[in-house]
């Protein structure tokens, strides 16, 4: 039988690899995971697959992820709170459904208002 363990990462998808990468991560139990990027690089099914194992160990788990990306979709389907960054520093935080839906700061209406126009063109 085909067994990951006999294989070298070369071999794996990036898929796999950001798997194992979760798995090396959470095999200690953290109380904390910071995520940088962890599904930018993977197409869309891939990505769907990666977001919801890290819901479901969260879920299961209790831990707090740091979740870095510059998907608002992604962070909005991931995340509970939100922070917008620009130049490093924080403009706004809270919950994502509010940031979303009712963003206080230029650089935040701006980059929510990007967002929902290309979705619309995407669906």
């Amino acid at each position: 039988s085909d067994s990951f363990a006999d294989r070298y990462p070369h071999e794996l998808s990036g898929g796999q690899l950001q798997r194992v990468a979760l798995g090396c991560a959470l095999i200690t139990h953290p109380d904390l995971l910071i995520a940088d990027e962890p599904v930018s690089a993977l197409d869309v099914s891939v990505q769907a697959q990666i977001l919801e194992l890290i819901k479901r160990l969260q879920r299961k788990y209790g831990f707090t992820c740091l979740f870095i990306s510059h998907d608002l979709n992604v962070i909005y389907y991931l995340c509970d709170r939100v922070a917008v960054l620009v130049d490093g520093q924080i403009v706004e935080i809270g919950d994502v459904e509010k940031v979303y839906h009712d963003p206080q700061h230029d650089y935040t209406k701006q980059l929510v208002k990007r967002v929902l126009s290309l979705n619309e063109m995407n669906s």
